[in-house]
């Protein structure tokens, strides 16, 4: 039997009682049936004057399989990765990539739009796009010049 030792489990362990202790956890409890998260997804997150970006690599998952909302202030990305021949994993001689489920919460800054923000799916990357509100984006003022 082939099993796989992931160094980040007792770190995972470890905040998970953390966040017993002070209750302080922002990432949804699980309901009902639901799986445990068992790994989690690489992203990027860029601002500029017009959006906030977040870039998740999902590399294999099928789009389908991937859950984006948005609850109050927390905006959750949830999903799966399963295992293309699970009838032979037993044959596997190395497994290095993650499977099972997978999610990731962030908090949503005051300045951003809930209600616009945008998915898209390109090779394996995830692109949220998330508009600012108009009222929070740079104005431009000018300087009017009085003659001498």
């Amino acid at each position: 039997m082939l099993v796989r030792w992931d160094p980040f489990k007792e770190i995972e362990r470890l905040h998970d009682e953390i966040n017993k202790v002070f209750n302080t956890s922002r990432v949804p409890s699980l309901q009902e049936g639901e799986e445990k998260v068992t790994w989690y997804p690489m992203v990027d997150i860029y601002e500029d004057a017009e959006n906030v970006r977040i870039t998740a690599e999902l590399p294999g998952i099928d789009p389908k399989n991937v859950d984006v909302q948005v609850n109050g202030d927390v905006l959750t990305l949830r999903g799966e990765r399963k295992l293309e021949k699970e009838d032979k994993k037993e044959n596997y001689v190395r497994v290095e990539r993650a499977y099972g489920t997978f999610m990731r919460s962030f908090t949503l800054p005051e300045y951003v739009d809930a209600n616009k923000i945008k998915a898209e799916y390109k090779k394996g990357v995830l692109t949220l796009t998330l508009p600012k509100k108009p009222e929070t984006k740079p104005k431009q003022i000018s300087i009017k010049v009085q003659g001498d």
